[in-house]
């Protein structure tokens, strides 16, 4: 028995070609596009449910390695139709399943008003990711000469603290300074969880920005320009992009 993976919804004046489309969901089948209004498409495959049922699908879930493997070949997918020439997407949420096709269409057609003004929104637009790193301490060795007396060791320690919390702050402003000038590129911009990202150094800024696409190179070019701010400030920036908007379709993605 199988089931209904739904990857995204496509605007497009045609249907959408799926030559060439990336395999998608481990055993899942190929990838289609049903019509659902005019300009208008689902991109499902059929997946068996000894998988990508409920109960066979919750234990699966508790393997990263599968689920990341998973996460990827849905993307892909995705990104390849919205690599497309002419085609507007809406990503659906990895695990996004129904038991019929019939459920699938009926369940986008009913939220067609909204779909159609995430679509507008987005449209000739792409996501680009921005996170900020502090750059860790470094350790200075005390070459000066050895504190005379607790007094002097306990306004050393002082000083110290007070260098790093001004450093702090500076690399904070930085970063703020940073995001209200690539907002100012970008027609929307979101703040994401800085706790998912994994290490011991979590990004003190993790945004990503809607950009049109006619506005790419000026964002590159500030994105530049406030990465080196932020090196003189002693932090880094990592840019990512373009993407599907994946963090720029509300509940549509749900």
């Amino acid at each position: 028995m199988t089931g209904e993976y739904v990857y995204c919804v496509v605007r497009a004046a045609k249907q959408p070609s799926m030559t060439r489309v990336p395999s998608g969901m481990p055993g899942a089948g190929a990838a289609e596009a049903r019509r659902i209004a005019p300009s208008l498409w689902i991109v499902v495959a059929a997946v068996p449910l000894d998988v990508y049922g409920p109960d066979a699908l919750e234990p699966r879930l508790r393997d990263l390695e599968w689920v990341a493997q998973a996460a990827v070949a849905h993307e892909a997918v995705v990104e390849h139709l919205w690599r497309a020439r002419g085609t507007t997407v809406i990503p659906m949420k990895v695990f996004t399943m129904f038991s019929s096709i019939e459920r699938a269409i009926a369940d986008v057609a009913a939220r067609r008003a909204a779909i159609e003004r995430t679509m507008r929104r987005i449209a000739r637009a792409e996501e680009w990711g921005v996170r900020v790193f502090r750059r860790s301490a470094s350790q200075e060795q005390a070459s000066a000469a050895r504190p005379a007396s607790g007094a002097d060791f306990l306004r050393a320690r002082k000083q110290a603290r007070d260098a790093a919390a001004g450093a702090r702050a500076m690399t904070f402003a930085a970063a703020d300074r940073a995001f209200r000038r690539l907002r100012r590129l970008a027609r929307d911009a979101r703040f994401r969880d800085a706790t998912s990202a994994s290490g011991t150094n979590p990004p003190m800024l993790d945004a990503a920005f809607l950009v049109a696409s006619s506005s790419r190179a000026r964002f590159r070019a500030e994105a530049r320009r406030q990465a080196r701010a932020l090196a003189a400030a002693g932090a880094d920036l990592a840019l990512t992009g373009p993407w599907p908007a994946y963090n720029f379709v509300g509940g549509e993605s749900a």
